[in-house]
């Protein structure tokens, strides 16, 4: 595999990104409306403060987990990836529209499957119509599958056939088919009729897709002058009027024809003619955004315009929250990291180190990355003044690779403290709206530690520099010692954070201490390179220290949380579970491999009372649990719930009890008031992941505490 697939893969991701939230703000419009109000739309048509998630990069990243996670490898099945949608998707809240059986088509799927019925049957036409499954799903989840094959286009083909399956069926099918071979193919064609006659060739000729996408091609040879000539000639022959369901797959096609075709190869041209046609924008942006990323990468990209109102941020809306805060470079990394195992060739230095070692580190690779990282300065004194502050990926120096980020800092005074941070934690606030309902848990905890290193070329005044975390309680921040800066040399710095319980860490960062006197003022420049944190943490969650969050009157998280389902709420200090059938609510980081767990907790009804540990999502963790009949188990979840191990306990309703978990390798201990429970699990173990709370059979139960620390 070429070296530079790997950037050409974060150009589409970054593009696929740019592409839905060109198009976010006017889905759905129809193209009379978006020229009635901005004329010609050309631009962001809404300054988000920050995008919240979007199905359309939910999907993608979380259902190519199949290759990770599946039970076939590399040879993707359809059931891989629909274990995949039931793993990482709450239940009927966020992540894609759930707008009821049989008008919903992934909702339809999901609710398949849930009851039993296997992929691929839980998305065919056999089983739902095929009004349902043949709506536009099947090609806006598809766009990784052709980036982790890149140059590919065979395989492309079998993993979207296999994946578009699960939850679609004929023309849905076709159309998740000719996307992936388009991306896939991209990487070694630029010519735009070819990368399209290369899709075709994968579909069967006479299906409705193919006769559409030709149809357009064909009026294009005979047009070529007005894009407007051919939406008409779409919108008269192949309109919403034409097709059946909420948003069918075959008007949305011959617009993104229209926009590849009409654009001339240009990224900005091509996104704005298919924006301004209409209809599912940012679907049909972002499918079109991945092709043309990919095709002209980065360099093809315009930064001030497209890039940098992005920051590299991306929300999403699983139900493992430490992976709903992510930076766009490590979701390219993951997919190009899977596209050399699936190719069976090793990733180049220093790719591999940052892989396998450190992926959600913010190393600044990419070139024009910025992993989200933010700027501002607090005046020594409280000196009021007006800080400009700026993020500059740069090759000027570097302490591992070749690139780093230069800050900006404007209008400083000796004595000021400049801080570059990521951000490891958001709330509501934070946020433009609530789509897709996200939620968080914190990417970064008490114990663990904190790496970076820092620069001050020779042009920037002198300052001490320390690393940092913040308290989203308390506002407070806790520092390590400040150490000399010395000019033109990189300084390789790490902090252990303290033991602290109770807390919520919010940002981690480096802190510049500018020196000088307050008669001074300057503008600051500093680099910084591989940011990260690693190690197992030691902390508590105290729920009296936790709140609700509330986005609107139907989306509340509770702080720290990401909820699969149940009814759950925060009474005297203390977190509330409880559910008809089942529920499960999740917290900490998704890489977690050995550690303690210590849960204080009460059951108040219903005889199936559980703690989770291992969590990789909605069917992968283990858990002890309070079974009827005066039973204490060690369970495993495999897409069902299955004891390893039980003993003899007599519990009792309304007593609360702590339970310490130890997971090491592939055992797990439990001790329970003197009771002991040890298993091991030799099939296919679990040997990472957060914690969680959960409970079967219309139980009730009620935290206290939860505390993580070291084996």
């Amino acid at each position: 595999m070429r070296q530079e697939f790997i950037e050409k893969i974060y150009a589409g991701w970054l593009a696929k990104i740019i592409g839905i939230r060109l198009g976010a703000p006017v889905e759905g419009w129809t193209y009379a409306k978006i020229k009635n109000i901005y004329g010609e739309l050309n631009h962001y048509p809404v300054d988000y403060h920050e995008f919240a998630a979007d199905d359309d990069s939910n999907g993608p990243l979380f259902f190519l987990k199949a290759l990770e996670d599946g039970r076939h490898g590399f040879d993707l099945q359809a059931q891989d990836v629909a274990e995949a949608l039931l793993n990482y998707a709450p239940f009927e809240h966020g992540f894609f529209w759930w707008g009821g059986y049989g008008i919903s088509t992934e909702h339809t799927a999901y609710l398949n499957l849930r009851n039993g019925i296997p992929a691929p049957r839980s998305g065919s036409i056999e089983q739902n119509g095929s009004t349902t499954a043949e709506q536009i799903g099947g090609q806006i989840f598809i766009d990784t599958w052709g980036l982790v094959t890149p140059g590919n286009p065979d395989l492309a083909a079998k993993y979207a056939r296999e994946a578009a399956s699960v939850t679609h069926g004929g023309n849905g099918i076709y159309g998740g088919i000719f996307i992936a071979v388009c991306i896939s193919y991209a990487f070694v064609e630029k010519d735009i009729k070819k990368i399209l006659e290369k899709g075709l060739s994968y579909i069967p000729e006479d299906c409705e897709y193919a006769r559409v996408v030709k149809a357009v091609m064909a009026f294009y040879e005979e047009h070529p002058e007005n894009w407007r000539d051919c939406f008409r000639y779409i919108f008269e022959n192949f309109g919403y009027d034409k097709y059946p369901g909420n948003c069918h797959i075959i008007p949305n096609i011959a617009v993104m024809i229209l926009g590849l075709l009409y654009g001339e190869g240009d990224f900005g041209k091509t996104l704005n003619i298919t924006n301004m046609c209409g209809w599912d924008t940012d679907c049909n942006v972002g499918n079109v955004a991945t092709i043309m990323g990919v095709r002209n990468g980065l360099e093809g990209i315009d930064y001030d315009k497209w890039r940098k109102p992005i920051n590299d941020f991306l929300a999403c809306s699983s139900v493992v929250g430490s992976l709903n805060i992510m930076d766009i470079p490590y979701g390219a990394t993951y997919i190009a990291k899977l596209a050399y195992a699936v190719a069976g060739e090793e990733m180049p230095e220093p790719w591999k180190t940052i892989a396998e070692q450190r992926i959600d580190s913010c190393h600044f690779e990419y070139p024009g990355s910025t992993h989200a990282i933010r700027v501002r300065a607090d005046s020594f004194g409280g000196i009021p003044a007006t800080r400009e502050t700026d993020v500059i990926n740069t090759d000027e120096s570097a302490a591992s690779g070749t690139r780093s980020l230069k800050i900006l800092a404007k209008s400083v005074w000796g004595g000021d403290a400049v801080y570059a941070y990521r951000k490891t934690y958001y709330e509501p606030k934070d946020f433009h709206d609530s789509r897709y309902d996200p939620c968080f848990s914190p990417l970064i905890y008490p114990g663990q530690t904190l790496h970076a290193s820092a620069y001050i070329p020779e042009y920037s005044q002198e300052a001490l520099v320390s690393l940092y975390v913040r308290d989203a309680h308390t506002g407070k921040i806790y520092k390590s010692e400040n150490q000399e800066l010395k000019k033109g040399e990189w300084k390789t710095l790490s902090f252990e954070i303290p033991s602290l319980d109770g807390v919520l860490l919010d940002e981690m960062g480096v802190c510049f201490h500018v020196l000088g006197t307050h008669t001074e003022i300057f503008d600051y420049t500093a680099l910084i390179d591989d940011l990260y944190a690693d190690g197992v943490p030691e902390y508590s969650l105290d729920f009296a220290n936790e709140k609700e969050e509330v986005w609107t009157g139907l989306h509340r998280e509770i702080s720290q949380m990401t909820k699969l389902k149940g009814l759950m709420y925060l009474a005297d200090g203390q977190l509330n579970l409880s559910c008809s059938d089942f529920a499960e609510a999740y917290t900490g980081r998704y890489d977690w491999t050995d550690y303690t767990a210590e849960f204080s907790f009460t059951p108040l009804t219903g005889e199936n009372h559980m703690v989770n540990v291992r969590v990789q999502g909605a069917i992968r963790s283990y858990a002890f649990g309070l079974l009827p009949n005066g039973k204490a188990a060690i369970l495993k979840n495999d897409n069902g719930y299955r004891v390893l191990t039980e003993a003899d306990f007599q519990w009792k309703a309304g007593t609360e009890y702590t339970v310490k978990i130890t997971a090491k390798g592939n055992c797990l201990r439990a001790e329970i008031d003197g009771c002991v429970l040890e298993a091991c699990d030799n099939e296919r173990p679990y040997l990472k992941g957060s914690v969680g709370v959960s409970m079967q059979k219309g139980s009730h139960d009620r935290y206290r505490r939860i505390r993580i620390g070291r084996v």
